[in-house]
């Protein structure tokens, strides 16, 4: 760390905020990283933020800004299943936010939930904050409802269809942000995708079971040369890419193609760009990426808090400055890798090993050098194409 600050290195600093209003859920869901992985922090976690965090997180936001002079954030209400906090605390979080941040910063707003407390008192919120709603869906019946249950073992696919046609109604379509949905290998790739792009979203966002080296992922096999999550997500590009003006936008391919064609693109799957998210917790701790949960105890602490910290503290945190200084973080796996910069090593949750840390290719390293090659083997193949006469396009 001080090699760092003695070559003059510093950190950037956070534009995005996950803030966590409800730390718990409504909802099952098997392959869950906060309730069903090695973090089992929530047990002590305050159901609802209060007053006097939602007060302190503003402030501490709010100061973050000024201090940096950070001319847009990010902030995304989260869970657990946020909307289980109820409406008066969520008009109470975007008003604050708004009172502290609007005239400092543009401030854009999210809010992440399974959908399935929307109602339009939620929604006459939303457009009033001007707050863009993600919904997670794992494409069909069937293959959602495998893993997203009730407790009692009910599936959740078709309450949350209904809702989704609620959000997505012309009055309420502006707030529609997109979908998100877990990969399971035994679902039909384009079966799910195109179960996804019936609701019409403006964006849908594939991600990978998450898992590592000591724990891998389901379908993940002790050869590494196998790449069922490849060979699942390739079907799903090809459909895409070839009829991509009436296909939504696909957040994992938009940022391959992208980063392949040069631009420094923040990703938390691939990539070596900086990342500037930081999570806050219904208690006001401050701490790293909640997916981090899936790989130790207290993988996530950084022992900082709202109301006694500075956000700026966290940001020399060893876990922060991992996530910021691109290539160096990287072993040496991954620095020998032709595709280093695209992938980046993958999503850094994905490389943990207990003997090593986070020194490691992401446990998807083969899946991820076979998709990234295929997009870019075709990416790169339309780029030039001569019309006979010299011309190209």
């Amino acid at each position: 760390m001080q090699a760092l600050r003695d070559r003059g290195w510093q950190p950037l600093p956070f534009t995005e905020f996950v803030l966590k209003v409800h730390s718990r859920c409504n909802l099952a869901c098997d392959y869950c990283y906060m309730y069903e992985m090695a973090d089992q922090s929530w047990l002590r976690q305050p159901k609802v933020i209060s007053a006097d965090v939602i007060d302190a997180t503003c402030r501490s936001i709010a100061e973050h800004v000024a201090e940096y002079a950070i001319p847009q954030v990010s902030i995304v209400l989260h869970g657990g299943e946020p909307l289980l906090a109820g409406h008066q605390v969520i008009e109470s979080v975007a008003r604050r936010l708004h009172e502290h941040l609007a005239d400092e910063t543009m401030l854009r707003l999210g809010i992440q939930t399974n959908g399935l407390l929307l109602d339009q008192e939620f929604l006459d919120i939303f457009k009033r904050w001007d707050i863009k709603v993600g919904v997670s869906l794992d494409g069909s019946e069937a293959g959602n409802d495998r893993h997203r249950k009730y407790r009692n073992g009910q599936g959740s696919h078709a309450q949350v269809i209904e809702k989704l046609r609620l959000l997505t109604e012309d009055a309420n379509r502006s707030l529609y942000g997109g979908l998100l949905c877990v990969i399971d290998l035994e679902n039909d790739p384009l079966e799910t995708y195109k179960s996804l792009a019936v609701s019409a979203p403006p964006a849908i966002d594939f991600l990978l079971p998450h898992g590592n080296w000591d724990s891998p992922p389901p379908g993940r096999t002790s050869n590494r040369e196998d790449t069922p999550y490849a060979d699942w997500l390739i079907p799903i590009f090809d459909h895409w890419y070839e009829s991509m003006c009436d296909e939504p936008s696909v957040r994992l391919f938009d940022d391959i193609m992208d980063i392949a064609l040069g631009t420094d693109r923040a990703s938390e799957t691939v990539g070596l760009a900086p990342i500037q998210v930081v999570v806050i917790e219904t208690d006001g701790q401050i701490e790293q990426v909640d997916t981090l949960k899936s790989a130790f105890p207290d993988a996530t602490k950084l022992g900082e808090h709202v109301s006694r910290s500075r956000l700026s503290s966290a940001l020399w945190s060893p876990q922060v400055v991992a996530r910021q200084i691109g290539v160096a973080a990287l072993g040496p796996a991954c620095l020998e890798c032709p595709i280093r910069n695209i992938c980046g090593g993958g999503n850094f949750t994905h490389r943990y090993r207990a003997e090593t840390g986070f020194r490691n290719p992401s446990v998807y390293c083969s899946d991820l050098f076979k998709l990234i090659s295929h997009i870019t083997q075709r990416l790169y193949a339309d780029l030039v194409v001569s019309d006979g006469n010299g011309a190209t396009r």
